[in-house]
């Protein structure tokens, strides 16, 4: 797991290391008059708020990118790979007033839900108008409820809001969660849009603006009524105008290029830009699809080490730093790289739990988007510590090229979906493009032109007005997957929603079990909570999710 806590505290300059419990309960509400001045300050509980949800954005964007072959998931079988502790953190995040002892000596509690409730108290016990702080907290619990109910089935509210009377809380039915969420969506609205003072809170997305968080609000409500079928509430949205339309509104956490005290940058940053080379494994789906295409983003997502892959058209196998290289396809991958990606492209395909071999320099390492790494000039060069943008990139969460997809997955005609394609494509293409002036050492001379990109642009639509089906939705949708990357969320949503793209790669192992439908309960909360029993597999559905069950669905595992 990277170290998610320490680049993100640090983003805040709130320190640099943190030991966190070991144990999760939802009874650790802290009475802020029991704190010490510090900790009872409105505007460090807002921090803690806004970190503990950039930290669990940065691991459920991971889960859900490695599923639906974003980036690259480590492992043949999707129950061993998503053990129960899959979501322990990001329970803890989301409930607990957790202690973290920063290397300055400062005192910070890291969580929601508990810091939320500590600054409604003081806001109900002061002549002073917390409205930002608790506005803010509670546009952020709610799309944690949301997303815990999307990957988990359901989360604790009505009784967790209580732990005085419910120590143990049970979980909330996925439905009534995602009412109480639009009810915290509500809540917060009326707050922020009277525009209340900031009175020197820090706001990590937004600087303050409470228009810009207004925007967001209806944001979610357009994503959870996108997934939940009621587009008449979705479109009534779209025409009141109020939403992230366009990538100045988009909404994202921002990291910095500091190396030590503090270390704020990009999580993926901080593991492939090393001394000793890169240390995550691209997708080969995603590069293979990105490469076939010549997609103009390809240059920034990804950065390549070397020009030729062991085992790719040309390239002799090599048994010491590629196995797969040698082996012959199996039936089940026809049609699909196996192993070794053209051009460089070094990664690994879906489930592939083979030894790490000495690749650290040759596999291809993240690039200018959105982490802040090297722009791909054809140098291929070694990775190392502070180069190209110095890990300063982004998370990105809710993006205005995501609201376009969702627009065109519920118009009415094929014309008016070819629109919002492109309308996806473009504002996706441009926000990475904008990313390569983070590497000042590149040549940018190798950057695709805005003829590329119009070229680009104008052959996927020609091929979704070519196609019909099953294959137009395929086109479509693995548009929204590319736009996707470094901020997968939805795309776990999307894919569970729709079954498309029916195109990902298959699984490593021939039967690799079912694709998680959810993910399994946290389990120091099952430990701990005589409520709550563990599941015995991925297949319990969301609630919105009423699709066949496995292994009917999704088509393509």
């Amino acid at each position: 797991m990277k170290n998610i806590l320490k680049n993100i505290f640090a983003v805040a300059l709130l320190g640099v290391s943190f030991t966190a419990c070991e144990t999760t309960e939802l009874d650790l509400r802290t009475s802020p008059n029991d704190l010490a001045d510090d900790q009872a300050d409105p505007n460090l509980l807002l921090n803690s708020i806004q970190l503990g949800y950039a930290a669990s954005m940065d691991e459920i964007s991971d889960f859900g990118a490695e599923v639906v072959r974003i980036d690259n998931m480590f492992g043949g079988l999707y129950f061993n790979n998503y053990p129960g502790d899959t979501f322990d953190d990001i329970w803890l995040w989301m409930y607990t007033s957790q202690d973290y002892i920063a290397g300055d000596g400062l005192n910070q509690q890291v969580g929601i839900t508990a810091n939320l409730n500590n600054i409604v108290d003081i806001n109900a016990n002061t002549d002073i108008d917390y409205s930002f702080h608790i506005g803010v907290g509670k546009v952020l619990q709610a799309h944690m409820l949301f997303l815990l109910t999307d990957y988990i089935g359901g989360a604790a509210f009505s009784q967790a809001a209580n732990p005085d009377e419910f120590p143990t809380p049970q979980l909330d039915p996925g439905d009534q969660v995602y009412a109480s969420a639009f009810g915290l969506l509500d809540e917060a609205e009326a707050l922020l849009a009277a525009d209340p003072p900031t009175l020197g809170a820090q706001d990590l997305f937004y600087g303050g603006d409470t228009e810009q968080w207004v925007k967001l609000i209806n944001t979610l409500r357009l994503r959870s009524y996108f997934l939940t079928g009621n587009t008449a509430a979705f479109q009534s949205i779209i025409a009141g105008g109020n939403y992230i339309a366009d990538t100045e509104d988009d909404f994202q956490f921002q990291y910095g290029s500091s190396e030590l005290q503090p270390d704020n940058r990009h999580p993926d940053f901080g593991d492939d830009y090393t001394p000793s080379g890169a240390n995550i494994y691209q997708s080969n789906w995603l590069m293979d699809n990105m490469l076939g295409k010549n997609d103009p983003r390809i240059r920034y997502y990804f950065y390549r080490q070397n020009d030729a892959t062991p085992g790719a058209a040309g390239v002799p196998a090599d048994e010491e730093s590629l196995a797969c290289s040698l082996v012959v396809p199996p039936d089940h991958y026809n049609g699909f790289v196996y192993c070794s990606v053209d051009n460089g492209y070094w990664g690994r395909s879906h489930g592939n739990d083979e030894g790490t071999p000495p690749d650290n320099f040759l596999r291809t390492a993240v690039g200018v988007y959105p982490a802040g790494g090297l722009f791909d000039d054809n140098s291929f060069d070694n990775v190392g510590l502070g180069e190209g943008g110095g890990g300063a990139g982004i998370e990105p969460i809710m993006l205005a090229s995501y609201v376009d997809f969702w627009r065109g997955a519920l118009a009415g005609s094929d014309a008016e979906k070819a629109t919002f394609l492109r309308a996806g494509m473009e504002k996706s293409i441009a926000k990475v493009q904008s990313f390569g002036s983070l590497d000042s050492s590149a040549d940018m001379s190798t950057a695709p032109s805005a003829a590329d990109v119009t070229a680009y642009v104008d052959g996927i639509i020609a091929d979704f007005n070519a196609a019909t089906g099953d294959d137009k939705e395929d086109v479509f949708a693995e548009q929204f997957w590319i736009a996707l990357y470094g901020g997968a969320t939805e795309g776990y949503n999307y894919y569970k929603k729709t079954g498309y793209p029916t195109t990902v790669a298959p699984s490593w192992e021939p039967e690799p079990g079912s694709f998680p439908r959810t993910f399994l309960l946290p389990q120091n909360e099952v430990i701990t909570n005589p409520n709550l029993t563990q599941r015995t597999d991925l297949e319990t559905q969301t609630f919105w999710d009423t699709n066949p069950a496995f292994p009917a669905f999704p088509p393509a595992n």
